[in-house]
């Protein structure tokens, strides 16, 4: 803030002034005070000593009016817009890693419904915490997955995210999606694949090590916290991310 100079008062020196003013002025001198002269411009020192305190109080006033408004502005984005978290384990692997921090757009669902290949991240009441994990299906969607195939509709779909992954993993023989009793969907858990109204079907992209719909079921609606838009820790890795 610009500190503001008060008016500096002129000093009596006693050119000009009769006996009896200079006898008043070393009085005053001696008791401690100063005498005040009318400035040039015709204001006295006590007011312009006011002027200048009024304007460091308006000066004051807007600082703090700027500050409730951005605060404000913090509050709305953070609680409404945009939110962020951390991720914890290693069931998005490889395209997001342990302890990683994102920021999550938790409004845009209400504009529209979540779309195949998205990153979202959303309520599990039951283990009383958020889960990252990538929309495979939608509402109406019949899913099917088989090994590292994983068919919507009928039709396999090509899931570049994982591409790197798939290939590495057939390069050396292996499946990627590791064959166990929940690795593959539907399964006795869950044996039908058709994705109920209001509901999503997810899955990590570590898929021989993730909790998803294959073992939890599919994933209402009212539970999404938002689409993980943004990696932004650590910086190195900072990015915005990718949903095809």
């Amino acid at each position: 803030m610009d500190q503001h100079r008060n008016d500096k008062s002129n000093e009596s020196t006693g050119h000009g002034l009769n006996h009896s003013a200079d006898e008043n002025a070393i009085r005053n001198q001696d008791a401690g005070g100063v005498t005040e002269q009318p400035s040039q411009g015709g204001v006295s020192a006590p007011a312009a000593s006011r002027k200048s305190s009024n304007r460091a109080g308006g000066e004051l006033f807007e600082w703090i009016k700027a500050l409730a408004i951005a605060g404000l502005l913090v509050f709305v984005i953070r609680w409404f817009l945009v939110s962020p978290f951390i991720v914890d384990g290693d069931s998005m692997r490889p395209n997001f890693h342990d302890r990683e921090r994102i920021i999550v757009n938790k409004i845009l669902y209400d504009i529209r419904q979540p779309q195949r290949g998205e990153v979202i991240v959303f309520h599990v009441p039951e283990e009383g915490r958020d889960f990252i994990k990538r929309v495979i299906g939608v509402p109406g969607d019949t899913v099917k997955v088989e090994d590292d195939k994983v068919y919507i509709n009928g039709q396999q779909i090509e899931e570049n995210y994982l591409k790197e992954a798939y290939e590495k993993a057939h390069a050396s023989g292996d499946l990627y999606n590791k064959q166990d009793e929940l690795s593959d969907f539907p399964n006795d858990r869950f044996p039908d694949g058709k994705i109920p109204d209001g509901t999503l079907f997810v899955m990590g992209d570590n898929r021989s090590n993730s909790e998803d719909s294959r073992m939890i079921g599919y994933i209402p609606m009212d539970r999404v916290v938002g689409r993980a838009d943004l990696v932004f820790w650590p910086l190195n890795v900072f990015h915005f991310i990718g949903h095809d």
